[in-house]
């Protein structure tokens, strides 16, 4: 037969084939002639059915959309994670390049963390697909066409805050020329500069201690109290900006709990700027089993722990930073200190691990060890930290070079100032 005289035919053979192909076989178990069925004999209808996957294929494949976002991700925070999470929702596959080290010295000063910390901080993250280290800060003409030909990335990923060269000149305008960029939103209360003018108040408040016992007269004592608990609110004058909301724990969270025979592994601790070092136990940590329950102390006992100007971010701020990492299942927010048998009950927790590095819990050492249930019951399990980074190791890189950041947040500050000034509302995230 023609075929092009039976298009009705085939038509109908790839868009209802159990169809067709059942009155054919019916036909052929009656014995029937096929030429009911405008002489088409049955070894001819094989042929479709045999390769009709290569017709769905074109049908209702769909190409996958690969996405670019670059960086320095220098004091990775939860604004950081949150952009991550807004592009890879625009595509399949998420790329992102972490600009080097010498980039960031040139535009705009010297980073607090290295490459290799910082990538591993990205690396981390659970929207991650693939990381280009060494990334220009600038989107050249070259480094696009690699990032087209080489990545197959489809679109180029920033944030509405703009992004300005030394020169004056927006870094992205080629991408912007080339119709192949898209916007998210920046996420509120947050950024890099914000973080290190954190860390420069919490030296300062550090350097002048103020005595917050009941030894003065009653009314200078008042006065003294009041004064401190500003200090252990605004951590050196400097208040988070943050606005949590239900929403953004949804988006950041995996939204599954551990099956019934899930060995769930527990581990607590302020995670406090959270770091590469936290990255590399919490995988360390949930390769000890099938889910991983972290323990985020409140505010409240990470100064008594540490010192009134800790922590350097709020409960909020520390459990969408955990919750960002790929390692992490869930979090209980503001966690007690003490690991009880209660808590070991109601998650269903199988081991209980602590890494070898760790901030000095000043005030409370010598008194209740947190871990003393899990180890009577044979539930506790030291493991080695692979980095010896801690928050005050980091935080004291910032006061080392106390003056060249002082410098550069200034002038960072005032172009953060000017963007909220002519901020307007962006949709989306």
């Amino acid at each position: 037969m023609d075929f092009e005289n039976n298009n009705w035919v085939w038509e109908g053979m790839y868009y209802y084939p159990r169809l067709f192909g059942g009155i054919m076989l019916t036909a052929a178990l009656l014995g029937l002639s096929t030429s009911y069925f405008v002489g088409i004999s049955v070894p001819t209808l094989l042929y479709p059915f045999a390769d009709r996957s290569i017709f769905h294929k074109k049908k209702h494949g769909k190409k996958r959309i690969h996405v670019y976002m670059d960086g320095c991700f220098d004091l990775m925070h939860y604004g950081h994670a949150n952009a991550l999470r807004q592009a890879k929702a625009l595509g399949d596959e998420l790329v992102v390049g972490v600009v080097s080290d010498e980039e960031i010295i040139a535009t705009k000063g010297p980073p607090v963390l290295c490459m290799e910390e910082r990538l591993a901080l990205v690396s981390g993250l659970k929207w991650v697909d693939e990381v280009i280290s060494s990334a220009p800060y600038e989107i050249t003409e070259e480094f696009m066409n690699r990032l087209f030909n080489e990545y197959n990335i489809d679109y180029i990923i920033h944030g509405d805050d703009p992004c300005l060269l030394p020169d004056g000149t927006d870094a992205y305008a080629l991408a912007k020329k080339a119709g192949r960029y898209k916007q998210i939103k920046r996420t509120e209360g947050v950024s890099s500069t914000d973080i290190v003018g954190r860390i420069l108040s919490s030296a300062k408040s550090r350097n002048t201690p103020q005595d917050c016992s009941n030894s003065s007269p009653t009314g200078e004592a008042d006065s003294i109290k009041n004064k401190c608990g500003e200090e252990k609110q605004a951590k050196g004058g400097h208040i988070s900006h943050f606005l949590p909301t239900s929403r953004r724990i949804v988006q950041f969270s995996n939204g599954k709990g551990p099956g019934p025979n899930s060995r769930v592994v527990y581990i607590d601790g302020a995670f406090d700027l959270f770091h590469a070092g936290h990255v590399e136990i919490l995988r360390r940590a949930r390769q000890l089993g099938d889910f991983l329950l972290v323990g985020i102390y409140p505010d409240q006992t990470v100064s008594e722990l540490r010192g009134h100007q800790y922590p350097l971010m709020n409960l909020y701020e520390r459990s969408l930073s955990v919750l960002a990492c790929r390692y992490v299942d869930e979090v209980i927010i503001g966690a007690p200190w003490e690991v009880t048998q209660d808590m070991i009950t109601t998650f269903n927790i199988s081991v209980v691990v602590h890494g070898t590095v760790s901030e000095s819990n000043s005030s409370m050492e010598g008194g209740q060890d947190p871990y003393a249930v899990p180890k009577s019951m044979g539930i506790f399990q030291v493991i080695e930290s692979p980095k010896d980074i801690t928050t005050t190791s980091v935080a004291q890189r910032i006061i080392a070079n106390h003056e060249i950041y002082v410098k550069r947040n200034t002038k960072k500050a005032a172009s953060e100032k000017k963007y909220y000034a002519q901020r307007k509302y962006v949709s989306g995230d």
